[in-house]
């Protein structure tokens, strides 16, 4: 990472392949970041070579939506101790529907982000050191049992870590408790705050799988603005890709189906590890934020054992009489079952925003791409 390196999500692509609302947030983010004065200086450095675009796994990173990351940017460090390695996931924006990683960049998306970086993080930081750190997957297998799937809905994940900083937090009162309860709200007041720490552990135990000789699960999901992709482990760090997945939403009021778009999101890397969409099951409150109703999502929360290499030991599902979620999904089981991975996403629209949530498929052709790649290396 150098100042001048903005990662965004999905597989990389030359600036020029960039469209819509993935682009205006790359633009974005490098006017936040103060690389240009405005979006036409912007474009001319990014044409010139002068900033550089890559993208968030490569940097141990995940990114929600567009995935934005500037150099300034504060990030949330998890790291896996038993596979001793490490990544990182910037904080949540808001609540405010017009976000950066949604696609839009003003002064009001300014305000927030600068927010975000001299209120929040400040105070989380120094409460998370006074504790030591903060385990996370004792949180996340207690939420799971609590109406949380850990994608779209982590409200009790969030009062679960909330609790944890609470007696650091308290013993900082003293030096200024209005910063303490600007810093409480921004934790409490939507429940994608906790979201982004549960990418980050996604990610760690993700990519203690990564480079496994012969194997065939998948380790990373992403959208770009130009379709989906998969990263295989035995496979190494190539995306096999495939079109934009097709999409299931309840949109919020205003908003019609043609205003949908794709601009990137990682964020589906709970899913690779048996989370979000494969614990659907778990959060039925879902069913009021993205639609459907809940006998469909225990239906497709069965149905994706069809696809993974196995049950997770810790992360159980009471609807399902406490089985563990299905996790580790394989190319393979993908290809000759024709059952799609299930992920739960927000929606974002065409001008910028998220007008929605909903639950999306992921498309055949990656999977047909990377078993015929695995084929040909594995004969």
């Amino acid at each position: 990472m150098t100042r001048t390196t903005i990662l965004t999500s999905g597989p990389p692509m030359p600036w020029e392949k960039y469209t819509g609302g993935q682009r205006n947030a790359i633009l974005g983010g490098i006017l936040f970041e103060g690389l240009a004065s405005n979006r036409d200086e912007a474009i001319a450095k990014l044409q010139a070579g002068e900033i550089t675009l890559a993208g968030c796994h490569d940097h141990a990173c995940v990114g929600s939506l567009a995935g934005i990351y500037t150099a300034s940017m504060p990030v949330f460090v998890v790291t896996n101790k038993a596979a001793d390695n490490t990544a990182f996931c910037n904080m949540y924006e808001g609540s405010n529907p017009r976000r950066l990683n949604y696609g839009v960049y003003d002064d009001g998306v300014r305000d927030r982000l600068m927010f975000v970086q001299n209120e929040v993080a400040p105070v989380i930081a120094e409460a998370v050191r006074k504790t030591g750190g903060i385990p996370l997957k004792p949180i996340m297998k207690r939420a799971l049992t609590m109406g949380d799937e850990l994608h779209s809905r982590n409200v009790a994940a969030a009062l679960l870590f909330l609790r944890e900083l609470m007696p650091a937090l308290l013993s900082m009162a003293t030096t200024g408790p209005g910063r303490i309860a600007r810093a409480v709200q921004a934790m409490t007041d939507d429940q994608y705050f906790f979201l982004r720490l549960s990418m980050a552990a996604a990610k760690t135990t993700a990519d203690a799988a990564r480079n496994v000789e012969r194997s065939s699960i998948v380790t990373a999901m992403a959208f770009n603005c130009r379709g989906f992709a998969i990263r295989v482990s035995g496979l190494g760090d190539t995306w096999y890709e495939g079109p934009s997945a097709t999409v299931q939403a309840k949109l919020f009021e205003g908003h019609t189906e043609d205003e949908i778009t794709w601009m990137g999101g990682e964020s589906i890397i709970t899913e690779t590890i048996g989370l979000g969409g494969f614990a659907q099951a778990a959060a039925p409150a879902l069913q009021n934020y993205q639609g459907g109703s809940y006998e469909p999502m225990i239906a497709r929360n069965r149905e994706l054992y069809r696809i993974t290499f196995g049950e997770n030991p810790d992360y159980l599902v009471a609807a399902l009489d406490y089985r563990g979620t299905p996790t580790g999904i394989d190319i393979f089981k993908v290809v000759e079952s024709g059952v799609l991975p299930t992920m739960d996403i927000g929606i974002a629209g065409r001008d910028g925003g998220q007008i929605g949530a909903g639950i999306v498929r992921a498309p055949l052709a990656c999977f047909e791409a990377a078993a015929a790649a695995y084929r040909e290396r594995y004969a």
